[in-house]
Parts: structure tokens; sequence; C-alpha cells
């Protein structure tokens, strides 16, 4: 199981290091968590840079996708070159993105006539794509979910641990993460938002 969160040149932290602790809660021998970026390193918005895993185009063999939200998505969606290499297919991957990173789906065509979650800065953009923006933090229909918020990332990860490892180990990972005193409080919420959009 490959996991791939894309990440951008001025990415945000919270998306995809979040994401990437929560994921790999998940301790077998063929789960895997990279950071698939479109150059060797990219930089963060706070100046943190990380080198790439493997790159974008691996991500098309990958069988989840986080899609990262950051300071320069616009350059992103608008740079043809670029987007011509994300190759996401709901039909045999999870895809899910956050913030701005849903604009990235809109882009690609993959929300049309599905609603989303974005934040605040992104909304009119995702708008502006002929998307419906939801006033909630997570929404999944099919393989597609989207999330709205920085810390909106642990749900994107405990669906798609949930998805592919079940409701029990998603439960398990959040409550490693969650605080002391509240964990019980955080898992219970974090399953509530996701559990509507899990597979019947």
């Amino acid at each position: 199981m490959h996991i791939a969160i894309l990440t951008f040149d001025g990415y945000n932290e919270l998306d995809s290091f979040v994401a990437l602790g929560i994921l790999n809660r998940i301790k077998q021998p063929d789960w895997r968590v990279t950071l698939c970026c479109p150059s060797a390193e990219v930089t963060s918005m706070n100046g943190v840079t990380v080198r790439a895993q493997p790159t974008l185009e691996q991500a098309h063999a990958a069988d989840a996708v986080i899609v990262g939200s950051g300071l320069k998505t616009r350059e992103v969606v608008n740079d043809p070159e670029l987007m011509a290499r994300l190759r996401l297919d709901p039909t045999r991957q999870l895809i899910a993105a956050q913030c701005s990173g849903t604009w990235v789906l809109a882009k690609l065509g993959l929300l049309d006539l599905v609603p989303a979650c974005t934040d605040l800065t992104s909304k009119p953009w995702v708008q502006e794509a002929g998307v419906e923006v939801l006033n909630q933090p997570f929404y999944a229909r099919g393989n597609i979910a989207t999330a709205g918020g920085c810390l909106a990332s642990p749900y994107l990860a405990a669906w798609i641990i949930a998805r592919t490892q079940g409701t029990e180990a998603a439960a398990a990972a959040l409550h490693y993460v969650a605080p002391v005193g509240e964990k019980e409080a955080y898992v219970a919420n974090a399953l509530k938002q996701i559990t509507p959009y899990l597979p019947a």
C-alpha cells in the first residue's frame, strides 16, 4: 500500500507532515507513505526544505494520493506542464485533498458534480472552478475526499486508513496522536466526521 502526499513548493507543513505522521502509525511491511514532489527539493511556506521521495509521476501508481495545499497553488494550477504530470485516477486510487489542494482536483476535472471542502482563502477559487463548496471540515464521495482547514488533515489520514484497514485501525492511529486527557473525545469527533462517508 503506497500513499503519496503531493507536496509542492510553498507547501503547508501541517498538510504534509501531520498526514504523514498519522498514516505512518500503520506498521505493516507493505505500508509506505511518501512525499511526492515536482522537483528534487521543495521549500515550505515557512522555509522548511524537504527532499522528494518519489516523483509526481510515481504518484500515478500509488494506491492513495493526498494533495496538500500551499502558498503557490495558483502557480501549480496555472502551469499546464506541471498539471499534466498529475495523472490521478479515482477508479483505482483513493484521492484526497486539503484546502487549496481541492482547487487542484477541481482543475483536474475530478470534482465535476461533486461538492467539496476547502479553506476560506481557497473557497472563491474552487467556486470559480464550478465546484460547490460545503461549510464543513470533511466530505467524501466514492474514492474522492476533501477537507477544509489546516487541522483537518487528520480526517484525510483517518479516512484513508479506515477505507483500507478499517475504522478500528483509524481510531487507533488517531488515539496515538490525540492530546492526553482528550483522546476519547478527539477520536470520537474525528470518526463522526468521516464515518458517514465510508462505504456501508
